[in-house]
């Protein structure tokens, strides 16, 4: 079984939770753009300045996802 890797972009400012939430709609539309077998998007609001959006990709689409979409940072994801 491949590892799924969660890819994060980082958002912060007073507009954090909205460009979060609103950044997993593109996320989103690459996904069907693209026709790439992944499910998991999100975004996390974790305190009034500061939210993330993330993708969980797997091994075989990570490159070719973070060279196109270039997120700030990425972690093995577990459920």
């Amino acid at each position: 079984m491949s590892r799924q890797i969660k890819l994060i972009w980082d958002f912060r400012g007073p507009a954090a939770a909205k460009t979060a939430e609103h950044h997993e709609i593109h996320l989103k539309e690459y996904i069907a753009m693209e026709k790439l077998p992944l499910s998991i998007t999100g975004f996390e609001i974790l305190n009034e300045m500061y939210a993330i959006a993330y993708m969980v990709v797997t091994d075989e689409n990570m490159i070719s996802v973070r060279d196109a979409l270039k997120p700030h940072r990425g972690e093995l994801y577990s459920e």
